[in-house]
């Protein structure tokens, strides 16, 4: 399976300490090289850079500037999440994982699956990596971070963990 992420997925993981989530659900992932700036050229973020390099399963991609350039003049979205449909497009990648509402709508409308945090943490959750507690735990990590992630769409996921 190729996935490829845009840089919030990857920041939210980073905010838990599970990125190895995406190991585990994914194996590997490909980031465009924008994301990988996003992720490391922010000095306030050393210690989370330096979790992105030594990570040996996320990997860097070119990507195509000039069709970069033009998707992003046609979508408006911003230089990472481009970076990433481009990408998926060029490698024809399985998966997208996008958090932001207008990228999500974006890659859904030309057709890319898509997953967000929220998502992985649902596959984690249901295939056993994390329990019910831990998501709680994440939860209260994301808004004391202010990362917004639907309270309704967690309770739903602790609720199908019931059964």
């Amino acid at each position: 399976m190729i996935v490829v992420s845009d840089t919030t997925p990857l920041i939210s993981l980073l905010k838990i300490d599970r990125l190895d989530l995406l190991e585990k659900l994914f194996g590997q992932v490909l980031i465009p090289e924008g994301v990988f700036h996003e992720l490391t050229e922010n000095e306030s973020y050393s210690d989370e850079a330096e979790m992105i390099r030594s990570c040996d399963f996320i990997q860097i991609r070119p990507v195509d500037r000039s069709s970069v350039y033009l998707f992003q003049k046609r979508t408006g979205l911003d230089l990472g999440e481009s970076e990433a449909i481009v990408l998926t497009e060029e490698l024809g990648a399985d998966l997208t994982l996008l958090d932001e509402r207008q990228a999500r709508a974006v890659a859904s409308n030309i057709g890319l699956a898509i997953m967000g945090t929220v998502g992985i943490l649902g596959t984690a959750l249901h295939r056993g990596y994390l329990t019910a507690d831990d998501l709680r735990q994440y939860i209260k990590i994301f808004k004391e971070n202010r990362r917004h992630i639907d309270e309704n769409l967690f309770q739903r996921l602790l609720g199908s963990d019931r059964g």
